[in-house]
């Protein structure tokens, strides 16, 4: 089968042919309909060779969805043919946090070599796709996969984060997004769905400015060195209840921080890298900071429901898998609108 890899460490993707895969007991082989390009596989694929984590060469795709193509020894719940999106932070199934549903927090993973698809075990980018257990699959029940792929991270992990926050979000409450490419767009949509908050978008693009206020977001700030004046200015100068940075860059951080209420909260979403200090006299009083991590099994359920009532949707541009090299040149250079989707058997 075909399937993009990478390969060596400091190159682009590639197209190659690798063995098709089988499932072995317990497992699921899915063809996959659709797989997601997102931000975090351009940051694997920075890192140096002192502090890469994972075996080379690694097919890529933490985003996935397919069709049953078959069914290992043991396995039920799922029937070939059965379209379903593919639940990616895998976990041990046994630890307390696995209990929960959250195998995003598994406390076993790393000790036991668990890998997410793309992100150490063979991504999605590929004919097919090798699930290590039927529990980590989810029916479409409808969504079209194009529609569907993007919202197993771009949607759940947005929706893990806001989720946390709704407490605050009460009436006349403000809630900020930076950064409104692939999860910052949906996310605002995500905002205007479950709560009444006025929403504000910062972005450093006219472009995904623009898409914001298309999906719903109330007011939008070029995100620059007036950016924080501009928030308290919309705010009365009090600042917003809930911040959410799908950058995660020392500026945006920086800015996050700045422009959190008093008894605010800012979860750092991105992974760009960025700190931002917790004291007193560091912040407003009582802000939390927090980093969430994808999202529950449970939680995936809920998006994917989310968007079967049509509140919820990913812009999306499509590749074929011998295209996906260009996609990723592309979501580097920014021109991607929305989410690049791949279609390995499209």
């Amino acid at each position: 089968m075909k399937a993009l890899q990478y390969r060596a460490i400091g190159a682009a993707p590639e197209v190659v042919t690798v063995p098709d895969p089988e499932p072995g007991p317990g497992q699921v082989l899915l063809k996959v309909t659709a797989a997601g390009v997102c931000h975090s596989d351009i940051a694997v694929m920075s890192w140096p060779a002192e502090s890469f984590p994972y075996d080379l060469p690694l097919t890529l795709g933490h985003e996935g969805v397919g069709t049953v193509a078959a069914l290992g020894a043991g396995v039920t719940g799922v029937r070939e043919g059965d379209p379903v999106a593919v639940y990616g932070p895998w976990g041990c199934g046994r630890c307390a946090k696995c209990a929960e549903g959250k195998e995003n927090y598994c406390l076993r993973a790393d000790k036991l070599g668990i890998r997410p698809p793309g992100l150490g075990a063979p991504g999605a980018m590929a004919e097919y796709l090798l699930v290590d257990d039927p529990r980590h699959l989810v029916p479409l029940d409808g969504l079209d996969p194009v529609a569907a792929v993007p919202l197993t991270d771009a949607g759940l992990t947005p929706y893990h984060a806001i989720k946390r926050a709704l407490p605050k979000l009460v009436p006349g409450s403000t809630a900020v997004v930076i950064g409104t490419g692939g999860l910052g767009h949906v996310a605002v949509q995500l905002l205007r769905a479950l709560t009444s908050a006025r929403v504000i978008a910062l972005d450093v693009s006219e472009d995904k400015l623009r898409l914001a206020r298309e999906v719903g977001a109330h007011e939008t700030v070029l995100s620059d060195a007036n950016a924080v004046k501009a928030v308290r200015e919309l705010t009365a100068g009090l600042g917003a209840e809930a911040v959410f940075d799908f950058v995660g860059a020392e500026p945006t951080v920086r800015t996050a921080g700045a422009v959190a209420a008093v008894e605010g909260e800012v979860a750092i979403v991105g992974i760009g890298g960025g700190t931002l200090p917790v004291g007193f006299g560091q912040s407003a009083f009582e802000v939390s900071v927090h980093a969430p991590y994808w999202g529950s099994r449970g939680e995936l359920a809920e998006v994917l429901a989310l968007a079967r009532s049509g509140v919820v949707s990913v812009h999306t541009e499509t590749f074929s898998l011998d295209e996906a090299p260009l996609a990723y040149e592309r979501l580097h250079a920014g021109t991607v609108k929305g989410r690049a989707v791949i279609l390995p058997n499209g």
